[in-house]
């Protein structure tokens, strides 16, 4: 990796929120970064370097995230869509090629099918693969199935057992990385900066639209960026239901086409950054839709 430059951190008014976002400048391409839920912009902090300088990335704080307000509402697909939008017009960006991480995937879904003129790539990073979405089951049920994450504790036990969980990557630069997703209370405790009624109204939008009622709106060239797991998990329940996911997204979104990254882990931009930067540079090589 040749030498990088520093995201600058900056700020903008949209949408009725004030946004943060990074901005790794240069001359290049454009390249809007969305982070998965309960997470920030910076779970791109060691992916983007090695984009530099033929991409101009732009990962923000989504609504309710990093340091972005925490709006009351919002979590819909339509005005993070927006948010998204807006954003790009604040900076005069008038196409951009647009990747999302989990959750983020399925924002980014919902950006290419609702503002196809300004999406000239899409990338879903081991996210927005869903079955079809008739399957989803009811609300209560689904519901019970989405609770957030546990990151209950202290400081150093949160850092604990986030230590524990990601040994194979654990560095300085991952254990500041997921300090920006959380805050410390007046009681000494990690919580998530997302909050409990703003994750519920994700999981609403989740289950009343999910990612595989937009697949076919999608008009631009797409890729799937799955993680698969080690050989050990490979044919877990889960692993095997994604498997199905991922197949499904493959056949029904147009133009469409799958780059596994093996023996990782859902949060690929921790364990291998540089792998996932190549797979994202080379599906960008390709011509954009006419």
């Amino acid at each position: 990796m040749s030498e990088t430059v520093p995201p600058l951190e900056r700020w903008v008014s949209v949408n009725g929120i004030d946004i943060c976002y990074l901005d790794w400048g240069g001359e290049g391409e454009p390249l809007l970064a969305l982070h998965g839920l309960a997470s920030s912009s910076h779970w791109y902090d060691l992916v983007a370097p090695h984009l530099q300088p033929k991409y101009r990335v732009i990962a923000p704080d989504q609504r309710g995230h990093g340091k972005t307000y925490q709006a009351n509402t919002g979590y819909d697909w339509q005005t993070l869509a927006t948010d998204a939008i807006a954003l790009l017009d604040t900076l005069n960006i008038s196409s951009a090629s647009v990747f999302g991480h989990s959750w983020g995937a399925t924002v980014a879904l919902n950006i290419a099918a609702r503002f196809s003129s300004r999406v000239t790539h899409l990338g879903l990073l081991d996210g927005g693969f869903s079955s079809n979405p008739t399957s989803m089951g009811t609300w209560e049920d689904f519901k019970r199935r989405a609770k957030p994450r546990d990151v209950s504790g202290t400081r150093e036990e949160f850092l604990s057992r986030l230590r524990e969980q990601l040994s194979f990557c654990w560095d300085e630069h991952v254990e500041r990385i997921v300090q920006t997703m959380v805050y410390e209370d007046e009681s000494g405790q990690i919580n998530d900066i997302l909050r409990p009624e703003n994750h519920q109204q994700v999981m609403r939008a989740i289950w009343e639209e999910p990612a595989a009622s937009v697949y076919g709106k999608i008009s631009c060239p797409t890729v799937l960026i799955p993680a698969r797991p080690t050989r050990r998990r490979a044919n877990s329940e889960r692993a095997l239901l994604k498997q199905e996911a991922v197949k499904y997204a493959e056949q029904t979104i147009p133009n469409c086409q799958v780059e596994w990254i093996l023996e990782t882990v859902h949060d690929i931009g921790y364990h291998k950054p540089l792998e996932l930067a190549r797979t994202m540079e080379n599906f960008l090589r390709l011509p954009e839709s006419t």
